[in-house]
């Protein structure tokens, strides 16, 4: 299967309007935003777990990106509520689930897979202070990319010189790129080269940015 895949164009996508699909683990449903390959794919997904729902136990071949969007999920490494980051990396296990039910955007397949660094962090909890409008939290930095998390004053704009392409979620509020505005849940992705410039909606907003990554988009191996 192949979705958005072309990582040379623009590309949005306002999940809250796509339906939901179900996964192979019963009460576990998913609305796909790019996807190379199968069940085993490179894949950038927002999941939603039903009340008490899991998967099986599994190894993360290519590693496991994810921010919990709402609700508490749940593994044998403990409770991650909302508003936290993961990074379980290749060769990582455990068995995931939610007693309560909860949602997340996750991305598998997407490491160097040589990296070992697994932790959690809460990103409110790593928020430097504001400038101009805009409080950041840088949560991961190799040679390979970036990841922030952000708060958007309303009007404040949040730049990227788009060396390596740049990828936004939307997790509260809403910005406005390129005339189009993404509300809560609206994903972009731009291609190398394409500078971002993401403005904040009267309500302000919170966002998830991934940056320098899509040079080494490819298929999961074997």
């Amino acid at each position: 299967m192949e979705l958005n895949a072309d990582f040379n164009k623009r590309v949005v996508v306002h999940s809250d309007q796509l339906d939901w699909q179900a996964s192979p683990m019963k009460g576990v449903d998913r609305r796909m935003l790019d996807r190379i390959g199968g069940e085993v794919a490179r894949a950038t997904t927002i999941v939603r777990y039903a009340p008490g729902s899991k998967f099986s136990a599994h190894t993360h071949s290519g590693g496991e990106e994810f921010i919990v969007l709402d609700g508490v999920f749940q593994d044998e490494h403990g409770d991650f509520p909302t508003g936290t980051y993961v990074r379980n990396p290749p060769t990582s296990a455990h068995t995931p689930g939610s007693d309560a039910g909860c949602t997340i955007f996750v991305k598998l397949w997407q490491f160097d897979m040589e990296d070992r660094n697994q932790f959690r962090k809460s990103m409110a909890e790593e928020l430097a202070a504001t400038v101009n409008g805009v409080a950041t939290a840088e949560l991961h930095r190799d040679a390979r990319e970036t990841v922030t998390y952000s708060h958007l004053e309303a009007g404040a704009t949040l730049e990227n010189a788009g060396i390596g392409g740049s990828e936004m979620l939307v997790i509260g509020g809403s910005v406005i790129e390129s005339g189009e505005t993404l509300g809560t849940g609206g994903w972009l992705r731009l291609p190398e080269g394409q500078p971002l410039s993401a403005r904040a909606g009267a309500e302000g907003a919170k966002v998830w940015l991934k940056t320098g990554h899509l040079p080494f988009a490819k298929a999961p191996t074997a």
